[in-house]
């Protein structure tokens, strides 16, 4: 196992050149590896010949193949998608995760999923003590277990190489199991008509599970996913307690949140 797993190293000769080829990639990896280019048009909120230029540029390197109407990941690119995000806006991140873990006591219990915040919460919790936690994340996983009397648990099932996420049938089956004082998810997109967002279907399912088993449910999410959208609801938007964010959100988000009863609080 890498000695820290939360910060891969990736081929510096396989990373796009651009931020918005970095985007791109990390869209289409969450949508499984193919995405149509009006859909990441839609979710990075830019024209679709913004986004076509900039899959050229992406073929032209050798991370993607360009097929009609839509995009395809090259083989190994998709290995970036979880060190793009541990890199992206990691400032914001670790203050999110610094207000997170400050609202759970030593001895609680939680879920914890796969998002790249919610590894940065991993490393701000190493400081707790007899934690139960329950996470498909093996970079959750590394980052508390064996440590502080704590207890983690995982599910078996099929890990997936681009995330280090455990998902499947068994998963689901596994987290029905526990009932835990708190749930800290992720979102790739947030927006006043759909709520919470996500590109992967089993990242959806895992994430409905938790909630549904957890008395608090926290979404900690940094200032680049306002105003985006995703193909898949995370699920009813008022079934998230706390929003936890490094800035205010659109008026229209606040108003929204409003209406869902969910409390947005902005990490010092």
């Amino acid at each position: 196992m890498p000695e820290n797993p939360t910060s891969p190293a990736p081929d510096k000769k396989v990373l796009p050149a651009s931020r918005r080829g970095a985007e791109i990639i990390d869209l289409v990896m969450r949508a499984g590896g193919s995405m149509r280019i009006q859909s990441i048009a839609t979710a990075l909120n830019v024209s679709e010949e913004t986004v076509r230029r900039n899959v050229r540029r992406l073929s032209d390197e050798g991370l993607v193949r360009k097929v009609h109407g839509g995009v395809l990941l090259q083989h190994g690119s998709t290995e970036l998608s979880f060190a793009q995000r541990m890199a992206e806006n990691p400032l914001p991140k670790q203050r999110i995760a610094a207000h997170v873990a400050g609202l759970i006591g030593n001895g609680s219990s939680l879920f914890l999923d796969i998002g790249s915040t919610t590894a940065f919460i991993s490393e701000a919790l190493k400081g707790h003590q007899e934690l139960l936690i329950v996470t498909n994340s093996v970079a959750v996983a590394y980052n508390l277990a064996a440590r502080n009397d704590n207890r983690v648990f995982m599910p078996g099932g099929e890990l997936r190489n681009h995330d280090g996420g455990i998902f499947g049938a068994q998963s689901l089956d596994f987290v029905s199991q526990f009932q835990t004082d708190f749930a800290v998810l992720s979102a790739a997109a947030i927006n006043m008509r759909s709520g919470f967002m996500l590109f992967d279907m089993e990242e959806a399912l895992y994430s409905r599970a938790i909630m549904a088993n957890s008395k608090t449910r926290i979404l900690a999410a940094d200032n680049s996913k306002f105003g985006r959208a995703a193909p898949i609801t995370l699920g009813d938007p008022a079934t998230i307690d706390l929003l936890i964010t490094d800035e205010q959100p659109p008026a229209d988000i606040r108003d929204a949140a409003e209406t869902w009863g969910t409390e947005i609080v902005v990490a010092d």
